[in-house]
């Protein structure tokens, strides 16, 4: 029968691995390891402060095109102006680049069909079926995405780029909390734990397969495929809601 003194132990072990988890499972998931590459591609659906920082990582990384990506907005909602978040994240880059640079910055969209669940594998697939439709074959492409969702998208962008094009993967902070104390606010907890899930969920037992898709305007459909149920850009809820603090910019919704 267990001592007091194994009793604890097992407390203090328990507290020590809750904290050791607390400690690393951000910069885990957060991770930033961009390769040597003219591409770079950001996702549409992230909030401004992020789309900025792919501005800024264009302007001094020597890069030659900035590639948005990004499914179909849903009806109704705040960015309904636009037909795809690749377009609305690509409009606001546009806005921020410098009016007086010598040379306009090529700012790309490539623009998703609509999906009913696995938005950002959905969102890779169509910037392959970009890249294989200008008869190009990258070796290395850079991605900027949000905080937590790094690693994951990094992956699922792996997975549909295929074993010859290295990816990079650069983690842009998530404005809505403070990545050193993640936990100590409700955006923090919900991101990071729903994403360690879901990155556990991609590692494990994802296994990509043909997407029943609806083709949107201005957006491809996948091979084999001619209709599908809608779904907003990133890749978790349905419906995206913008506290008013977010409502300048795209918010993030993952999947």
């Amino acid at each position: 029968m267990p001592t007091w003194q194994g009793w604890t132990l097992a407390l203090l072990l328990a507290v020590g691995g809750a904290i050791g988890l607390a400690l690393t499972v951000h910069p885990f998931l957060a991770v930033t390891r961009p390769v040597a590459t003219d591409t770079l591609v950001v996702e549409g659906w992230c909030y401004d402060p992020v789309l900025g920082a792919a501005l800024r990582e264009f302007q001094r990384g020597g890069y030659t095109r900035l590639l948005v990506t990004g499914g179909p907005v849903e009806v109704g909602g705040p960015l309904s102006g636009y037909r795809t978040y690749a377009e609305a994240g690509a409009a606001t880059l546009r806005t921020m680049a410098p009016s007086n640079a010598p040379v306009p910055i090529p700012i790309l969209e490539v623009p998703a069909a609509r999906v009913d669940r696995d938005r950002t594998h959905s969102t890779a697939v169509a910037l392959r079926q970009w890249f294989d439709a200008r008869g190009e074959a990258p070796e290395r492409i850079n991605l900027v995405t949000v905080g937590a969702h790094a690693r994951r998208s990094r992956k699922l962008f792996e997975m549909a780029m295929g074993p010859e094009v290295e990816m990079g993967i650069i983690s842009a902070a998530d404005p809505t909390y403070d990545p050193r104390r993640w936990w100590s606010s409700s955006a923090g907890v919900r991101s990071v734990l729903s994403e360690l899930i879901a990155y556990a969920y991609v590692a494990l037992a994802f296994h990509p397969e043909p997407i029943p898709v609806e083709g949107a305007e201005g957006a491809p459909v996948v091979p084999g495929t001619e209709s599908g149920a809608p779904g907003p850009r990133g890749d978790a809820p349905a419906t995206v809601v913008l506290e008013p603090a977010q409502a300048a910019g795209p918010a993030p919704v993952l999947d």
